[in-house]
């Protein structure tokens, strides 16, 4: 009877262990989407700006724009490649020239395009081709994909500024984009919904992504 009793006590513990991991689980799912739907609402009136930014493994680097103020939304998914709606399975094979990318939407009133640019160099190696961290491959690629002539002369203009600060050739794209397909929903937020994921980007560059736009100081 001892026995039984202790079995069943286990056995309700676990389910309790799952029922409360799963509930924050999904907890933090929808903490994501509410904060996505608030941004997308708060978008309304604002002057907002598109870019697309390819820095390795998406994960990370949708997570370090979502960490400056004055990024409204980011959405990854995969730029310029060959192929009509790409699977991640697809874009991994190496075959179909898709490079994981995050579009980032900004207000320009509050965060500025170079600034944006600055912290991205931060999180990557420019000077490594097809490769980010220990991701490689042609998807792992750098690059800076733009939807405007005004947005292409200020990209093309800091990083010729940002080169002169590497010895080896930098080798960041920074060419129009040409498609953009939105990546599986297992992909968005990765780190918000996994936040001991992997990523490729060292924390220290996360919290300098934070402090990079700090609110003006308001006069006494």
């Amino acid at each position: 009877m001892k026995n039984i009793t202790t079995l069943l006590a286990f056995i309700f513990g676990v389910g309790i262990f799952a029922a409360t991991n799963f509930s924050c689980s999904k907890a933090k799912v929808q903490t994501a989407e509410n904060n996505n739907k608030k941004n997308e609402i708060n978008m309304e009136g604002k002057n907002i700006k598109e870019i697309y930014f390819a820095g390795g493994c998406f994960w990370g680097t949708e997570h370090l724009f979502q960490l400056i103020r004055g990024v409204v939304a980011t959405e990854v998914g995969y730029a310029n490649g060959k192929i009509d709606n790409p699977t991640y399975e697809q874009v991994v094979s190496h075959t179909t020239g898709f490079a994981e990318a995050v579009k980032v939407k900004y207000d320009a009133d509050e965060v500025n395009l170079p600034l944006l640019i600055n912290i991205f160099f931060k999180s990557i190696d420019p000077t490594t081709i097809d490769r980010q961290g220990n991701d490689i491959g042609d998807n792992y690629r750098t690059g800076i994909y733009t939807t405007d002539e005004e947005a292409a002369e200020i990209v093309k203009t800091e990083v010729a500024k940002l080169a002169k600060n590497y010895d080896k050739p930098v080798v960041v794209e920074t060419i129009p984009l040409q498609n953009f397909y939105k990546a599986e929903d297992y992909h968005q937020d990765y780190l918000v919904k996994n936040p001991s994921g992997y990523c490729h980007i060292p924390l220290s560059v996360f919290e300098e992504a934070k402090k990079a736009n700090p609110l003006p100081a308001t006069k006494s």
